[in-house]
């Protein structure tokens, strides 16, 4: 069958696939996109944007509950979803027409449909072949639905922002970045919110800090935490969702179940075995430092990989690979230390380098010094309820550099970006020290602690609950 070649076919239109195509064409390459589905993958459809949008309904939730202890006269009644949901949708719609542009902009060649490899040089879409000297794997992951009884009667944050209507009752099981984000935003925007974690606290693999404190603010705002819940069966009863679990404990009357359980990368129906290509039982594809798979010229960037699941990641990935394949920069590769992170939760929460026992675990326990803060924002100070702010420095060595940056509270998304670039350039506990405060803020606190606390931490996630996502 004849075949049209390119010098580089990407398949997945997300973060990371859009932005190898676009240095690559940049690089005068002529490039084919694949992808069956809309633009942007899934920070733009399912993830980030959409997320961040319901995130921002909630903290203005927030600030009306708390107007009137500031002289200002207001008062919230029921969330108006579908005008909520009509208006983050024309969003996203704006943001998906700007790719359709810049793609057809940049004269890469859209190609709609599902890829799948032919052999090592070829993929085929709707019956017809392509080929190319290059070949970049870049289709992000998909949610993870447990194999229990009774998991199809709930949604996936994939079906979250596809609801027409607010749950009134939803359970949300699994305590990661997606759960604690979904149960806070429902939470403030109105539903009542049943958060099942299987760990003992909520956002097991940041430091205990931030997850122990998350818990106690998620429970202060009344969302149902029930921590060390391992759910066995889902059943409906009526029109209502059960689910039983840990002990035979059985919870009731929710109408919505929402799986926030894990996510895996998203290569079903790639024919990866025709390209010789050996993708793990989650779908990760292993790859080196540079992004190589085990085969001469494919490629695999962002969630797919297994590596940090963020989209300036992935999209840090594109850009570098297309560098070193086309740019004549053959160390052009992406750093994975100290990449930042944050979880827009209710008080968000940001992180960057090691937590406190994985520096225990690096450097001889007589080098660390842990400086740690705690207190409520002033953004409170007139309110009759407020969320707490906490911040922990982890520092190594001598000259005490900073190794990890802890931040839980108002604004700790904002503060930790400029505090990143500080830990990556290697700065010390003396240069946050010898740092003007800027007064009033909360970022202050972080170059004004003055005493180490010896705390020992104990690990992140328990492997009963590892082991339990790998099974599903």
């Amino acid at each position: 069958m004849q075949s049209r070649h390119f010098d580089a076919i990407v398949i997945g239109g997300g973060s990371g696939g859009l932005a190898f195509a676009e240095r690559a064409a940049e690089h005068g390459r002529r490039v084919a996109l694949i992808e069956a589905r809309e633009l942007g993958g899934t920070c733009v459809n399912n993830g980030c944007v959409p997320k961040k949008i319901m995130w921002y309904a909630a903290q203005i939730a927030h600030a009306v509950d708390d107007a009137r202890a500031w002289g200002i006269d207001a008062e919230r009644g029921a969330t108006d979803w579908a005008e909520l949901v009509s208006r983050r949708d024309a969003y996203i719609d704006g943001i998906r027409e700007y790719w359709h542009g810049h793609v057809a902009a940049r004269g890469i060649e859209r190609i709609e449909g599902h890829a799948r490899f032919v052999d090592a040089r070829t993929v085929a879409v709707d019956g017809r072949h392509y080929r190319a000297d290059h070949i970049v794997i870049a289709t992000g992951g998909r949610p993870v639905v447990p194999a229990i009884p009774g998991a199809e009667l709930g949604i996936t944050s994939d079906g979250f922002f596809a609801l027409a209507e607010q749950p009134q009752r939803v359970a949300i099981v699994g305590a990661g970045y997606i759960g604690v984000e979904l149960a806070g935003m429902l939470n403030a925007l109105g539903s009542r919110v049943t958060l099942l974690a299987m760990e003992s606290h909520v956002l097991a693999h940041f430091d205990p800090m931030i997850g122990k404190l998350l818990g106690s603010e998620m429970r202060l705002q009344n969302i149902d935490l029930r921590t060390n819940f391992r759910v066995e069966t889902v059943e409906r009863d009526g029109k209502e969702l059960r689910v039983s679990g840990t002990g035979g404990e059985t919870i009731g009357g929710f109408d919505t179940l929402i799986w926030a359980v894990g996510r895996r990368g998203n290569v079903g129906g790639l024919d990866l075995d025709a390209a010789g290509i050996d993708a793990s039982p989650g779908g990760i594809i292993p790859v080196d430092d540079y992004e190589n798979t085990d085969v001469p010229g494919i490629y695999a960037i962002g969630d797919v990989t297994g590596k940090a699941a963020l989209t300036p990641v992935a999209i840090a990935a594109g850009r570098k690979l297309a560098a070193r394949l086309f740019a004549d920069r053959p160390d052009s590769r992406v750093d994975y230390g100290n990449v930042p992170s944050v979880v827009f939760a209710h008080p968000p929460v940001g992180s960057v380098g090691l937590t406190e026992a994985e520096a225990r675990a690096a450097y001889p326990d007589d080098q660390i010094s842990v400086y740690t803060s705690e207190f409520t924002p002033m953004r409170y100070a007139l309110s009759e309820h407020g969320t707490t702010t906490a911040m922990k420095l982890v520092c190594a060595g001598d000259d005490e550099t900073v190794v990890g940056i802890h931040l839980i509270g108002d604004q700790a998304d904002e503060i930790l970006q400029g505090f990143a670039v500080a830990l990556r350039l290697g700065a010390t506990k003396a240069d946050l020290n010898a740092t003007i405060a800027i007064h009033p803020t909360s970022a202050e606190e972080l170059v004004t602690m003055k005493i180490a606390t010896p705390v020992r931490v104990e690990a992140g996630a328990s492997d009963a609950a590892a082991a339990w996502r790998e099974a599903s």
